[in-house]
Order: structure tokens, then C-alpha cells, then sequence
């Protein structure tokens, strides 16, 4: 059975040569040349030199990104509130909320009182802060490839 995405079907062919997204669309995939059949989570995004990813690909491609950015968010809470319930004795509303707070920037509720309940603070405040950046990221990616990838099919440049 051929892989499907929304109603386009892929195949795969070892040429870059000019191509157009449409149901029986022959793209090539640079990244991964042994598989027969093209399948666009296979490659991250698209080629310089293929067209323009068409809309409805490319809105499921930001709800990918963002349901990935939930997804680390979720985990992140999770640990949090654990660690806040277990090394602090907050509730679990209570570990909720400092959680959430120190993964939004705003900083703790309730401060830490318990030595090892401090080291979990400062070590959570400090990933919470590279979380915020890579779940930036992962929303931004699509948005700012897409974009470039326009300008650069405007461009003319090959």
C-alpha cells in the first residue's frame, strides 16, 4: 500500500530536474535516496529546488510542530509538578501552578524551602528557560522556511 498525505501520492525518482506538487507527483528526497517511495516526514522540509509545499501540507505541517511543542511542554509540567510534590510537599494544584510559572518565565509562587527542593528549582528555572527556546523553534521552523523558501523561489535562483 502506497503511503498517503492529505490526496497526493509521492514516487520517488533519483532526478532534481523541475517538478510540481499534484496527485502523481515525481520529487526527490536528498536526504533519503534508499527508500522507493517519497514520504515528506522522511525529509524535514523541502528542497530549494523543489516548489512550494501547497497549503493544506503546509498547515499540517505547522500542527505537527505545534502538537510536537505541546507534547514538551505537557512532559515539562509533568516534571515539575513532580518534583515540587515530591521535594517540597506542595500539593498538587500548588506543584501545577509553580510549574507552569517558572515554564512561562514568571518565576516561583511558592518559594523552596528544603535544600534539595532549592537545587530543584534552580536546575528546573534553568530548563525551563532552554525549553522556551527550542519550543520557539519548533513552532517558528515551518513558518520561517516556508517564507524563505518563497522569497527564494521569487528570487529565480536555482
Amino acid at each position: 500500500m502506497k503511503p498517503r498525505l492529505a490526496s497526493y501520492k509521492f514516487k520517488f525518482k533519483k532526478s532534481t530536474d523541475g517538478v510540481t506538487w499534484g496527485r502523481d507527483t515525481v520529487i526527490h528526497c536528498e536526504s533519503w535516496p534508499e527508500y522507493t517511495e517519497f514520504r515528506p516526514e522522511r525529509c524535514l522540509f523541502e528542497h530549494r529546488s523543489q516548489p512550494l509545499l501547497p497549503r493544506r501540507l503546509f498547515f499540517r505541517r505547522v500542527a505537527q510542530s505545534a502538537a510536537m511543542a505541546a507534547a514538551v511542554i505537557v512532559v515539562s509540567l509533568i516534571i515539575g509538578m513532580t518534583g515540587y510534590h515530591a521535594l517540597e510537599g506542595l500539593t498538587w494544584i500548588d506543584s501545577f501552578l509553580n510549574a507552569a510559572m517558572l515554564l512561562g518565565g514568571m518565576g516561583p509562587v511558592k518559594n523552596p524551602v528544603t535544600f534539595a527542593g532549592k537545587v530543584f528549582a534552580g536546575t528546573y528555572a534553568l530548563y525551563c528557560g532552554l525549553v522556551v527556546i527550542l519550543v520557539a523553534g519548533v513552532l517558528l521552523a515551518p513558518v520561517l522556511h516556508r517564507l524563505l523558501h518563497r522569497l527564494h523561489l521569487e528570487g529565480g535562483h536555482s
